[in-house]
Formats: C-alpha cells, structure tokens, sequence
C-alpha cells in the first residue's frame, strides 16, 4: 500500500462519502430515511453540529470513511463507517477508526457509540480491537438493521 493518508471533509468528497456506504448498505440491507438524510446532508448532519467526516485517501483515491457525530458535549456516534470492498482487509478501516477515536478525545468526549448488526462480523471484530465493547441495552431504534450498540468509554471529563 502506498500511502494513506486520513483527511477532514472537503466537499469535494461529498459524493463518495454517500457512494462507499451505499455499496455496503444495499449489499447487506436496504437504504432507510435516516441514512439518506445523513448521507445526502453531511453539512447539515454532521459538520454543522461540530463533527467531521473522515476520509481514506490512498494515491488520490478516497477508499474509505467514517463520520462522527456529536450527540452531547461528551458524548459521539461513530456512523457511516465505509471502505471499498476493493480495499478491505489492508488496515485502512482501523486507521480510520483511530482517528475517529484520536477526534473523540481531541473534542473531550468521554464515550463513543456505534449501531451496527451482528451479522458484520468483521466490523464487530475491528471495534473490538479497539476497545469498543457491546451494550446489550440497544436505545436506539433508528435503524431497522440496527440491532447491535457497541461502547468505548474514554474516560471522566474534568
């Protein structure tokens, strides 16, 4: 692999952002209300709310990304995490979950939350590597897919 580089968004990478998550979404599920909005809006759904949306950018290419969103001051939601299926299996989903985890910290979060579905296995097997653990009291309900919540505390804001 040459070199990857993990970059903030850029609006010129709007559409890839809603492109390597829809591979993945209609692959293994269907499209639903809430990832549209996300995907469709990312200014408004993320950006504007004080998240980032992370880009892979390997020679040129994004191959990859991750948003997080602020749901409190303390508290983030890792979503629309993506990699390309041409590009899976070579570390760039953990590179971006890293940094996700560094922006987390960086902003004084003192967790981090994700939905997922238990059938991704290897996205399951990636968050656990970095220290996410399941929660089996799953509150969100926005998703129909969404049957796994997973946590990272971080620590105690001072």
């Amino acid at each position: 692999m040459n070199k990857l580089e993990i970059v903030p968004f850029k609006s010129d990478y709007k559409f890839e952002f809603e492109y390597l998550n829809r591979q993945w979404i209609e692959e293994y599920f269907v499209m639903e209300d809430e990832d549209l909005k996300t995907l469709q809006n990312p200014e408004s759904y993320v950006i504007d709310k004080g998240g980032e949306i992370f880009f892979a950018v390997l020679d040129g290419s994004v191959v990859g990304t991750a948003a997080m969103i602020p749901i409190s001051p303390d508290i983030y939601e890792l979503a629309k995490m993506a990699v390309s299926k041409d590009f899976q299996g070579l570390g760039i989903g953990k590179e971006l979950l890293i940094r996700c985890i560094d922006f987390s910290k960086e902003k004084g979060a003192s967790e981090i939350f994700l939905i997922t579905n238990n059938s991704l296995k290897p996205a399951l097997n990636l968050y656990k590597s970095c220290g996410f653990e399941l929660n089996d009291h799953n509150d969100d309900n926005r998703y129909d897919r969404g049957n796994t919540k997973m946590n990272l505390i971080l620590g105690e804001k001072i």
